[in-house]
């Protein structure tokens, strides 16, 4: 899973100074090809590191410098109860949804992983209906594309041959679109204290999770991997997530929201060209349905929310 927390953090985000016309493209950029690229960051990353360990370190760097961060810019101190909801959120978005997408990635590619994730938006429809938003009609065309996608995926070799890997991507998309239900509907930390609450409370999760079932640090891990989790923690978790608000207060929010349909192909080719990663038909076929699918529930909340 991509780093974004959730989207409620947009609301109290300072205002920038600079000329948006040129900023907006620069940040969709970022979000386009650093998102895309983190899920081969990952694997590079799991060459020493464990999954868990890894997505824990991950996210103590990045919480707890954006947490120093905010804190001298005078942001306030999350509540208990805010506590409490951040670390459910940031268990379900960055406990499962991140840390699967590590231990998946172990046994599947790094695009075919992006591909799975890029479901979620289907998971998030169907989870809305717990809260009475059941999904329209069009909607329920798109989940049906979709799904159908999802299917498709499931019978190419990438991950017929590892049922693991496919049940853990699958776990991940649905731990994440929860979790977004979820939260919009509590009481979460203000503004980008939000994303940096539920980094440290999703940090300490996956270290004990990765310690209890025998993880350790490596001694001597490769330079490519260390690169890589630092890559993963500054770029993917702070720039990327950076970038993400500012689009979300200067654009429109389907603009914003783009990512999700050019991560994955982004990050196929990331993984074809630099890790020597391979595609099947059944892998381009359920890509290309299932992003057909996610357009369509876009397209249909849109017009929904228009009227």
């Amino acid at each position: 899973m991509n780093d974004t927390a959730s989207t409620s953090a947009v609301t109290s985000a300072p205002a920038p100074v600079a000329d948006s016309r040129l900023l907006v493209p620069l940040a969709l950029f970022a979000l386009y090809i650093i998102w895309g690229s983190t899920y081969l960051g990952i694997r590079f990353a799991l060459e020493s590191y464990p999954p868990f360990l890894l997505a824990s370190v991950r996210f103590i760097g990045a919480g707890v410098a954006m947490f120093a961060f905010l804190r001298l810019r005078g942001h306030a101190m999350p509540t208990p109860r805010q506590w409490r909801n951040a670390a459910i959120t940031g268990i379900l978005l960055l406990g499962f949804g991140n840390g699967l997408v590590c231990f998946a990635e172990q046994h599947v590619s790094s695009g075919i992983a992006a591909v799975v994730v890029a479901s979620m938006p289907l998971f998030a429809a169907l989870f809305s209906g717990m809260y009475g938003e059941w999904p329209s009609r069009r909607e329920l065309v798109g989940l049906m594309i979709g799904f159908l996608g999802v299917i498709v995926l499931n019978l190419g070799s990438s991950l017929s041959g590892s049922r693991i890997g496919a049940f853990a991507l699958l776990i991940a998309a649905m731990s994440w679109a929860f979790g977004s239900a979820w939260s919009r509907r509590q009481d979460m930390p203000a503004g980008p204290m939000n994303t940096a609450a539920q980094m440290l409370c999703a940090s300490v999760a996956m270290l004990v999770v990765g310690l209890a079932t025998g993880e350790r640090l490596p001694a001597h891990p490769t330079v490519r991997a260390t690169a890589a989790l630092v890559y993963l923690a500054v770029f993917g978790s702070i720039v990327a997530f950076s970038a993400y608000l500012y689009v979300l207060k200067h654009a429109r929010p389907a603009l914003a929201t783009s990512y999700a349909y050019v991560n994955p192909p982004v990050a196929v080719l990331f993984g074809v060209l630099l890790a020597g990663e391979t595609v099947g038909p059944f892998d381009l076929a359920g890509m290309a349905i299932i992003l057909v699918g996610v357009g369509a529930i876009t397209l249909a909340k849109q017009r929904r929310t228009a009227r």
